[in-house]
């Protein structure tokens, strides 16, 4: 049973849920910062574990009741979310392509081409921006990263997580697989 920590207050923005999203987003940030630092297999092995670590604790984020929607701020450039989606796509090199099939898609079920780079890219935007704007002391902008980290995650990310997990997956699983860097595309 799970006994109340008498520091916190008894609200659902300060809940054990939204402090276990709060790491692991924290831990796969800091990792895909450094990522430039990895061979590629190390970086596919932490991804392969965190994947389904995030998509676990984004679906168990509270709903929260918003009491000022407007202290709502995106922290993540364009430049920045470039720098990382450049360092992902050198080291994804000709892996990064993989193809899935898009299940909103209602028009046709034609496998779609897709960038694990971009996925992940997609991915540390989102997570980032949750943790920079819950690090603001007033509880307005704690409610609304909280919110906004669950709407993205049944939106947006927790589809990209999805996607990229099973290309991460058939890479490492594969029989073929090599452990030497790839070739970077041009």
């Amino acid at each position: 049973m799970n006994q109340p920590n008498p520091e916190l207050p008894d609200d659902p923005v300060y809940s054990r849920k939204v402090l276990e999203m709060l790491t692991v987003a924290n831990e796969f940030c800091l990792f895909i910062e450094k990522s430039v630092d990895y061979p590629l297999t190390e970086l596919l092995q932490f991804l392969q574990k965190v994947c389904p670590l995030i998509y676990l604790k984004a679906s168990l984020l509270p709903d929260i009741m918003v009491e000022n929607e407007d202290v709502t701020e995106h922290y993540v450039t364009e430049e920045q979310w470039e720098s990382v989606f450049g360092i992902l796509r050198g080291k994804f090199g000709e892996r990064d392509v993989f193809y899935f099939i898009d299940k909103n898609e209602k028009s046709h079920l034609d496998p779609q081409r897709g960038s694990l780079a971009e996925c992940f890219a997609d991915i540390y935007q989102d997570l980032k921006d949750f943790l920079l704007l819950y690090q603001k002391p007033q509880k307005a902008f704690k409610e609304n990263a909280v919110r906004d980290c669950k709407y993205l995650f049944e939106t947006r990310f927790g589809y990209r997580l999805v996607e990229a997990q099973t290309a991460i997956h058939y890479m490492l699983c594969q029989n073929n697989w090599k452990e030497t860097e790839p070739e970077p595309e041009d």
